[in-house]
């Protein structure tokens, strides 16, 4: 029987004192620790490997533990890695502080071997669960992302984050300008409908507000489902691409002029195009196209 994956807990504290205690308390338990003495550290290691859990001293030499936080998290396999913060400093101003840097908890010093290790285990668990919920949802094909109030990118299911990838702003963090945008509007109630967005390549996605609690908003991305279904329809159907436009608005119930006006044609060129398309698929009228339509549509809509 394989042995059982050991938890890796990255310790990001510039005191010896502090990284011998703690090394020897996660050990003890049975994790695999990882140290970095300052925050370019941390960045430099976690492209190397990715931890369970990381522990963060706030106050270092250089880059802070708030700005090392904050900077992992804009990584995207980092984004749902919870972040404990250890602090000397416990007004609440550095604690919240901490929490909008990207933490999830805090634990003054000195530190209690019993309390960290305890921590350390709750949030584990947490972040299996909330991990094991989005590997469900990508196994659904569900493109499924979360962000916060600005658009920081909080989780993403893999395939949204595929999808993202190619929508990322200049400094690769978070919404696009367009998106940030349109989420404030959103929030604020001045807007509602889906947003259209489009990649380097000229790929449209959708993108729709499905909800939040707190200050996490839930968002899908998806493929463009007018441009999707064009390409399915070429792809699976003996028609042009000019067909498979007219073909598509057909299985949405739209009427040749409704047709012609769409996509910019005359009514009998709609016609012609209608003519060509029962041809090829060896049916006698617009209801059964559109039906052959439809059925090779029907999970994009």
């Amino acid at each position: 029987m394989p042995e059982p994956q050991r938890d890796i807990v990255l310790v990001v504290d510039d005191s010896p004192e502090t990284l011998s205690f703690l090394t020897d308390a996660i050990e003890r338990s049975g994790a695999t620790v990882l140290v970095a003495v300052a925050g370019d550290l941390a960045l430099a290691l976690v492209d190397e490997i990715t931890p369970d859990i990381i522990l963060m001293d706030a106050v270092m030499p250089g880059m802070d533990g708030f700005e090392t936080c904050r900077r992992l998290k804009a990584k995207g396999p980092l984004a749902h890695v919870p972040v404990i913060f250890m602090t000397g400093l416990s007004e609440t101003e550095h604690i919240v502080k901490g929490l909008e840097a990207g933490g999830v908890d805090y634990v003054t010093k000195p530190i209690a071997p019993d309390e960290i290790l305890a921590r350390i285990r709750v949030h584990l668990a947490g972040a299996r669960a909330a991990q094991s919920a989005r590997a469900a949802l990508d196994t659904a094909g569900r493109t499924l992302f979360a962000v916060d109030g600005q658009g920081a990118i909080l989780w993403a299911t893999p395939q949204a984050a595929r999808l993202l990838t190619g929508l990322a702003p200049p400094d690769g963090a978070g919404l696009p300008p367009t998106a940030r945008a349109w989420l404030l509007a959103c929030r604020a109630g001045t807007a509602s409908a889906p947003l259209t967005l489009a990649d380097g390549a000229g790929i449209a996605y959708t993108l729709s507000l499905i909800g939040g609690t707190g200050d996490e908003i839930l968002l899908r991305l998806a493929r463009d489902s007018g441009e999707a279904g064009i390409e399915r329809l070429r792809a699976r159907l003996p028609v042009t691409g000019r067909e498979a436009e007219v073909l598509l608005w057909l299985s949405r119930g739209k009427a040749s002029r409704d047709i012609g006006e769409i996509l910019g044609l005359s009514p009998r060129t709609v016609t012609k195009h209608l003519e060509g398309i029962y041809a090829k698929l060896g049916v006698e009228n617009r209801t059964a196209a559109s039906l052959i339509a439809a059925r090779h549509l029907q999970d994009l809509e």
